[in-house]
Order: structure tokens, then sequence, then C-alpha cells
């Protein structure tokens, strides 16, 4: 089948249901591979690039218009138009999508089974407006049909809408409300009910602009008080007008801002009380209704803020001691609201509004009223200095540090909030869990600032611990004098569990500050008090803190924590919770785990030699025998200094070398020349050659006692090393009771470079050794205070099980004999 090209214009339906023109080019239909059917394709005439690429379904519902328009909708929310500049090229085009569908190319829709809201999607784009019957009382259920049928239907929302506005419709339905409200006409104030309903719904500024004007917003409210649904009328005017009452707290003088302000409290009664919660089809519809109150917030806040005279006002009387306090109360309302509307501005003009409050004196105005009784000024109080914080920390931080020149720490911004924290009388802390958060944001050095003259996070943190700090511990400090709290309920747990929650940020985020007032106020043995508690939420609160502390792996801390021997009220939690397998015994022995895997030497010593005893029988995990066993690892390692220093220079290998490097050092220590290594001499210090047999074998032999004892009988001890990833030489010691050690290297039986590879090469056996001119290069190993052993770890378990397998495999010049 020839392809025919005609040109035409592709559309698309957008989000506002209108049409977007995406383009000129010629139309096509052919067989689609990848779609797998018959296509219609739309090439631009400019480059050739695809504009259309649609397959014919056989389902859809695809219509003709006016001789040159075919639509379609490709999805649910997806509709298309082709628009053909000549008839012939549409009728073509018409004639393929019949054919797929196999339908008569004579009809004008190919799908008969189409709603009535999609027929009418499908009507003609330029067909004239609607035409709306003539207001009048006989006909108000015509026009409530007539609204109602056009909501399904985007174009024909939009002709309603056009035609509402063109003929100010609006205010000729208000007046014959009148009339129905003077004739108690019911049945035409329930029509009237659905037809402003429907209007709302038309989601149109235009038209919210004439219902929410001054003269015409009390009658919409009052034709949305006669609900069809309900027996009785609504008294929603008599609420605005006698009910609520409007609070000038500080005289506005502008009419303008005082009518934008009871416009935006009546809508906003609309949208909440008046109209009926939307469907969840119809909350799209309001989306207009919340922008024009979103924008009408934003106008009012401007309007307050140029208004220098009021402002000034407003502080005034709120820090003025003459203040009654109903008038106070008022004031501090109005400030909240005012700061929450501020939230609907853009930043940049939202920096301008918290800048003009800053210089306005918000801050000192703020710790007047926390110092206050009355504790509904002290929430909405606690309110403002939230939005503050959250928007400019630093501002904060600046003010309480210069206020701390001048003031005594009792009544510093910072406390005031610390003490109505503690003092929170809500039985769930309510209160006290968002001062702590906003006592958090302040003390956060991830948004502190830092430039070129000072740090603020030095300068904050150290007013921080001089000033405050000893606030915010007290009621811990208070609590803890004894073995046990001295106050173990909910109330007191839950507080105590916020003041926990925030030191132990402390400890994560600040460094030298925190750490000198732990261990200078032995704090931490103060919150293990807490781990006896019967709240296990505050026990694990406690452990938590201790466990943040042991992460930072700081021996400052290990020192002060082994001093004060804090392990012990952990190990008592422990115990008393006895087999019970819950969050308290994981946390426990995470702990404990941790100190094992990261082999925190100190701690690992002080746990064993002080609790071994009452861990050991500790079975259903490995933890406690693994802390047993690096503990006599490390033993181990102090009897044998020089075997934990030979251990070190190996793992390094191990580890820590690049492999490049390796290689190099590889190459250099086996082809390091024969010819250097004098005979007959074993590689000796001089100071072992004094020593006698007493002194050298007196370590091995308690070395080996040990060993017996833990293991079994064995006499030798093997050390693996993977010098490098590719050869794993390996390394044999031998006891003897020789006067010396002799460690010899035992050469290859091929020929390396430089040696000449008979059998009776030097560092053969039967051949004598020599002494290495450079030490760093030879696989010669001296002994100095009577080096004895080498032992393995478990943690090199896996490394050793490879190297065996290698080992196998290695040339014996790659294998170093220890041998006496």
């Amino acid at each position: 089948m020839t392809d025919t090209r005609r040109r035409v214009k592709v559309y698309t339906l957008n989000e506002d249901r209108q049409w977007d023109d995406r383009g000129t080019g010629h139309v096509s239909s052919g067989y689609v591979e990848r779609l797998k059917g018959m296509s219609l394709l739309v090439r631009a005439e400019s480059d050739g690039s695809l504009l259309l690429e649609s397959k014919i379904n056989p389902n859809t519902a695809y219509q003709k218009q006016q001789d040159t328009l075919i639509v379609w909708s490709e999805a649910e929310n997806y509709d298309l138009a082709l628009s053909f500049q000549e008839k012939a090229g549409c009728d073509e085009i018409w004639e393929k999508i019949c054919q797929v569908q196999g339908k008569d190319p004579s009809v004008d829709i190919t799908q008969d089974l189409v709603d009535e809201s999609e027929e009418e999607r499908f009507d003609d784009m330029s067909s004239p407006g609607l035409e709306l019957p003539s207001c009048e009382l006989s006909r108000l259920e015509e026009i409530a049909e007539l609204v109602a049928s056009s909501l399904p239907s985007p174009l024909r929302r939009e002709k309603l809408a056009l035609a509402l506005e063109n003929e100010g419709y609006i205010k000729k339905l208000l007046e014959l409300f009148h009339v129905c409200e003077d004739l108690e006409n019911i049945e035409g104030l329930h029509h009237l009910y659905e037809i402003i309903k429907g209007i709302f719904l038309l989601n149109r500024t235009a038209l919210f602009e004439v219902m929410f004007s001054e003269e015409c917003i009390m009658d919409v409210i009052g034709c949305l008080e006669y609900d069809p649904a309900l027996s009785q009328p609504r008294k929603h005017r008599e609420f605005l007008t006698k009910t609520a009452k409007f609070k000038e707290v500080i005289p506005i003088s502008d009419p303008e801002l005082k009518q934008k302000i009871h416009q935006t409290y009546r809508v906003q009664y609309i949208q909440d009380m008046v109209l009926p919660t939307p469907s969840v089809f119809e909350e799209n519809m309001l989306s207009t209704l919340h922008s024009f109150i979103f924008f009408n917030k934003v106008e009012i806040v401007g309007m307050l803020q140029e208004d220098e005279k009021f402002l000034t006002d407003l502080f005034a009387q709120l820090t003025d001691e003459a203040t009654d306090e109903e008038k106070r109360q008022e004031l501090v309302n109005f400030l909240k609201e005012f700061c929450a509307f501020s939230q609907t501005l853009q930043p940049q003009n939202r920096d301008a509004f918290f800048k003009t409050l800053s210089n306005m004196g918000i801050l000192p105005a703020l710790e007047v009223i926390l110092g206050m009784d009355d504790t509904q000024v002290r929430s909405a109080a606690t309110d403002i200095f939230s939005y503050l914080v959250e928007y400019n920390p630093s501002m904060v931080r600046e003010f309480v540090m210069q206020e701390a020149q001048q003031n005594d720490d009792d009544i510093l911004l910072i406390n005031l909030i610390i003490e109505h924290m503690i003092c929170d009388t809500d039985p769930e802390l309510g209160g006290a869990v968002q001062l702590m958060g906003l006592l958090r944001t302040l003390v956060d050095p991830e948004n502190m600032l830092a430039t070129a003259n000072k740090t603020e996070k030095t300068e904050f943190l150290g007013f921080f611990y001089k000033h405050c700090m000893h606030v915010l511990t007290a009621p811990l400090l208070a609590n803890t004098t004894e073995d046990k709290p001295s106050k173990d309920d909910f109330q007191t747990a839950q507080l105590l569990a916020l003041v926990l929650e925030l030191l132990t940020f402390c400890v994560e985020h600040h460094t030298y500050h925190i750490k000198n007032y732990i261990i200078n106020k032995d704090i931490l043995r103060r919150v293990l008090v807490l781990m006896a508690s019967k709240h296990a939420f505050l026990a694990l609160c406690a452990l938590r803190f201790k466990r943040k502390i042991i992460g930072l792996k700081d021996e400052f801390y290990n020192r002060y924590i082994m001093k004060s021997f804090l392990f012990e009220p952990v190990v008592k939690a422990f115990l008393n919770n006895g087999s019970r397998y819950n969050l308290m015994n994981s946390a426990i022995i995470e702990m404990f785990e941790f100190i094992r895997v990261e082999d925190i030497k100190s701690l690992t010593a002080h746990v064993i030699e002080n609790y071994w005893k009452a861990l050991e029988d500790v079975d259903y995990v490995q933890t406690f025998k693994g802390l047993k066993l690096r503990f006599e690892q490390q033993r181990e390692r102090q009897d044998n200094p020089k075997l934990d220093s030979m251990r070190s220079i190996l793992r390094n290998h191990r580890y820590r070398r690049d492999a490049r490097t390796l290689e190099d050092e590889e190459e250099m220590w086996f082809n390091t020349d024969e010819d250097d290594m004098e005979d007959g001499e074993a590689v000796v210090s001089p100071s072992d050659k004094t020593k006698n047999d007493d002194d050298i074998m007196d370590p091995i032999s308690k070395f080996m006692e040990r060993k017996k004892l833990k293991e079994s009988e064995e006499k030798e001890v093997l050390l693996k090393t993977n010098l490098s990833g590719r050869q794993s030489p390996s390394f044999k010691l031998s006891l003897s009771s020789g006067t010396k050690t002799n460690l010899t290297s035992q050469s290859s039986t091929t020929n390396l470079p430089g040696s000449p590879g008979s059998p009776g090469s030097p560092g053969s056996p039967g051949s004598p050794g020599s002494v290495p001119k450079s030490t760093s290069q030879t696989a010669a190993i001296t002994t100095k205070g009577g080096l004895v052993g080498l032992v393995d770890y478990p943690d090199d378990d896996e490394d050793d099980d490879e190297d065996e397998d290698k080992e196998d495999t290695l040339p014996l010049s790659k294998k170093a004999k220890f041998d006496s």
C-alpha cells in the first residue's frame, strides 16, 4: 500500500483542556513493526522529524469533524487532533482508519458506544459559545440542569464560564436569591444552591472575584445555606455577622487592607465550613479557590509589613508592662497568625519579612512574653519562636550571645526555652518535644556559619556550654544522686529521655565541648543510673548515650569509663534482664560486639579483667568469648613485644601496601645477591650472643604453657604471611634447646638472577649462611631480647587457609625456614 502524504497540523489537549499546536507536517499511514499494526505517522515539514506515531487501535473512537478534522483519545488524559489543509487528504486518512476498524467511511465516528462526556470532548473546537437561559424565577431549574450537565465536559465548562462572565449573570442570580427568600420559595433556593455550587466547581478566578466582592459575598454564602440534603438551612450569615467578631488589636488605618482581611476570612470560611467536602473527583476543581486565599494572604502580609506605625505599636504594646493580660494574649495571637501567613511568601519576600520583624525587636519581645505565667500566651510565643528558628537560627544565636553580655544566665532566652521544656505540664510533653527540636536546631553545627573573622560554631558552643548546659542537665543530675532514679514516674522518664536525646546529639556533633563537660561533671555515671529505671525506653536512652560515646573510640572517654568502672551498670542491667530476648539484651550485646570487632584494646582488657566471671556463662552468642580471646591475644603480645612488632610489620605488608610496590619489593627480596651472604653465620644481633640459654628460654616456656592451656599440646606455631597477592611464603618456627636462634633463608633450587643455582649454593641446606649487608632486602630476621614465636590470630583464618592452599605450589626459593 502506497503512502499518501497530506499537510496537517497536530494538536494535543493540555492539562487546562486547551489545544496546543505541536507543529505542521505531512501525514501518512503504514505498518509499523514496533507497534505491531497500521499506524498514523506525521513528519515535520521543517526537518523531517517525527511529530506523531500513533497506532490505529480497533477499539479507539475516532471522529471526523468539518471535513478536515480528525479527533481521538490516545489515553485517558491524552487527546489528539489532526487538522488537514485539504479535504481530500482528510478523507483518505479517514478511509484508512475505517478500513482498520472495519467501519463504513461514510460515518463521522468510528465507535457507537461513546458516553456523552466523550462526545462533548470531540465537539468542534471552533463552535460558538454557550447560550444561557434568561435569568428568571421560572427557569431556575433549567439553569441548574445546564450547569450540572456542563461540569463533566471541559469544553462545556469553559463555554459556561465565559457566558457567566460576559453577561453579568451572577449578580442577576443573586437578585433572584433575594426574591426567593422573600417569597420563601424553598424549591428555587435549592436550585440556586446547586447553581452556585456548580459555579464554584468551574474553578475560574474571574468568577470568584465577582462572587467574593463586598456586595456579593454574603449573598453567595446565603445561597449555600439552602442545601437540599438538609431539612433546615444553615445559619452561616448569622455566624459571620453576629458571632464572629473582627478584632483590631492595633487599629488598621488602611481601608483596603481591612477589606482584604474581611474577604480572606470569609472565603476561608466558605472553603472550610460552607462548601461540602469535595469528592476525590472534585478536589482539583477547587484549586483556584485555594490560590485565591493564598494570594490574598500574601497581599495582607505585604501591606502590614509596609505599615511601620502598625508594627511599631504592636511591639511596643507587647512589651509594655501596663498592657493587660487579655490584650497581650490578643497581640501574641495576632503576631502568631501574622508569622503563619508569612509561610505563603516566596523565599526572597520571607527574608525581608523576618528581617523587618528582627529590626522591630521580636526576640526581646518574645523573651518578655516567655517569662509570663499565662500558658496560652507562652504557647503562642513558642510557635512564633519556632518560625524564627526554622527560618534563621543564626539570627537567634547572635541575639542570645549579645544578650549574655548584659543579663544573668537565668533570664537568657535559651534558658527560658529550656525551663519551659523541663516544666511542661502536658502529660505527653507535646510542648517539650517541640522545644527540644528547636534547641537541637540551635546547637546543630551543620547550620552554623563560618566567616573569615569568626567561627559561629566555636563562639556559640562556648557560650552554650558555659551558660546553658547546666540548666539542661539539672533534672538529670537531680534525679540520679543515688543508685536508682529518685523519681521514676512516666512524665519524668519522658522528660529525661528528651534530655538524653539532646545530649546524645551533642556527643555526636560536638567535640571537645561535650567531652570536657561529660568528664568534668561525671555525666556518664549519672546517666547510667537510669539503666535501673523501670521504664525500658529510658534505660535504652541511657544505653544509647553510652554507645554513642564508645562509638567515638576516643581514649579520653575510654580512660574515664575505666577509671569510674562505668560498665558495671550495663553488666548489671544485662544480668537482671536474664534470658529475655528483647531490645535491651540485643543493644547491650551489640555494644560489646562493637568493642570486640573494633578491637578497642583498653576496653576489652577492662571488661574481661573486671566482669569476665559474670559474663563467661553467656554462650548463646560468641561475643564475650570473642572478647576473652582478644584479651588473651593482647596479653601474649604484651609478654612478647617482639612478636607484636613483627606481626605489625607483616600485617602492614599484607593489608596496607600498594600492590605494585609490593611486587617490586618481592623481586628485590628474592633477587638479593647470594654473594651478600657470608658462610657459616646465623643472623643474630650482638646483644643476643651474650645471652645464656635461660635468658632466651624463659619467655619461651611461659609462652608454651599458655598455648597448652588454651589450645593443645602442640609444639610448633605457624605464621603464614602473604607477601603478595600471588605468592604466599610460609615461615615455620621450631623451638630447640640450642644456645642461639638461627633464622636462615632457604634458597631456591632453581636459577635466580645473580645466583649459580647449584644444590650447594649459599643458604641451602648443608651450606653455610651469610650475614646480609643490607638487612632491609634479605629474608633474614634478627632476634633481640628473646624472640621466641609467632602466633596466628582468629581474624586471619581465612587468609591462612588460602596461604596453605598455595604453599604446596610455591617454589622452594619462596619458602623461608626457621631452624636452630
